[in-house]
């Protein structure tokens, strides 16, 4: 009776993490938006609300060691995988304690200590990125498995296929992540994907799944079969996530002519990843648990935007350093 007690309550504190990891991402992409509104970011952000159990689930079933490669909507996965709020918003407003020292800006956030490999603003861009880490893992023996973060765009590029190509004929441990959120920039994927999307790694040998990418735990059950088949050496894979962005394709993408407003309530109402998991706490957890996560989160991330505000900008002296062209 001890052990089940001991179960359940290991249980419950792994769900209110999850739940805190999604609140977090969900409290840092809505204070990026007032940065942008307020005119204290430079540049445009791609927000990842919506999409929050998707980079939290995978991100879950990984070791801090194993790889991401990330996408212009990125900055879920870099929390996700453990980068810090102070550092992450330090990059976003240019300031010189950021990841990449304020030069990389929203979209080429890189966290090495955490395995993330970086963000890449090319669509696609970064498939060749988590196929080579795979190999390097693979000839080092390290154990270690590779994850690439793509949308449904990345399904017109060529580099995908290549990729995951050479990742087949060398069984390399590489999970292919698709967060299917059903637009590519302003189009419907249904007017640019054409076919089926599982049956297109499949026709290269590589292992395909689909899963409810608004469902943390659906997401972290699948994440852990596929990373455990990848580090048996069983080859690559290629996780669809179905899922959904609330918000534009940039934060100045306000209109959103594309879709209606009638899809995206329907989509916050009944499928948000946040409410789902509370709704599945509800009972096990006391009413106040929940508010005092979400205020914690707030106090952090409210912390973040000061330090951030209060940093330095590189020198002027430091334009030509890291730079690689």
């Amino acid at each position: 009776m001890a052990t089940e007690a001991t179960d359940a309550r290991l249980q419950i504190e792994q769900n209110l993490h999850l739940y805190r990891q999604m609140a977090k991402i969900r409290a840092f992409e809505e204070q990026v938006n007032e940065l942008y509104k307020s005119a204290k970011m430079p540049g445009l952000a791609h927000l990842y609300i919506g999409e929050e159990a998707v980079a939290v689930g995978v991100c879950e079933a990984l070791r801090r060691d194993d790889f991401i490669t990330s996408t212009h909507r990125g900055h879920g996965h870099c929390l996700a995988k453990g980068a810090s709020v102070n550092r992450m918003f330090a990059e976003l407003l240019g300031k010189e304690p950021g990841y990449c020292r304020g030069k990389g800006g929203s979209m080429h956030i890189a966290d090495p200590e955490t395995g993330n490999l970086g963000a890449n603003a090319i669509v696609g861009g970064s498939a060749g990125i988590a196929t080579g880490a795979a190999l390097s893992a693979k000839m080092r023996g390290s154990g270690q498995v590779a994850v690439c973060f793509f949308g449904d765009g990345a399904l017109g590029q060529g580099l995908l296929y290549e990729s995951m190509n050479m990742a087949s004929l060398w069984k390399l441990p590489v999970i292919y992540v698709c967060e299917n959120n059903l637009y590519g920039e302003y189009t419907p994927a249904a007017e640019t994907v054409a076919g089926d999307v599982l049956a297109r790694p499949r026709a290269l040998g590589v292992h395909a799944e689909s899963v409810d990418g608004q469902d943390v735990h659906a997401v972290v059950a699948t994440m852990k079969r596929l990373v455990e088949r990848a580090r048996r050496a069983e080859g690559p894979a290629f996780l669809e996530c179905k899922t959904y962005r609330y918000y534009g394709h940039h934060v100045g993408d306000v209109n959103r002519e594309y879709r209606t407003r009638e899809e995206e309530r329907e989509w916050m109402t009944r499928h948000d990843p946040l409410q789902t998991l509370a709704s599945r706490l509800k009972g096990l957890v006391d009413d106040g648990t929940l508010e005092r996560i979400q205020t914690d989160v707030k106090a952090e991330i409210d912390g973040g935007v000061q330090y951030a505000l209060a940093a330095p900008y590189p020198a002027a002296e430091q334009v030509d350093e890291d730079v690689y062209a």
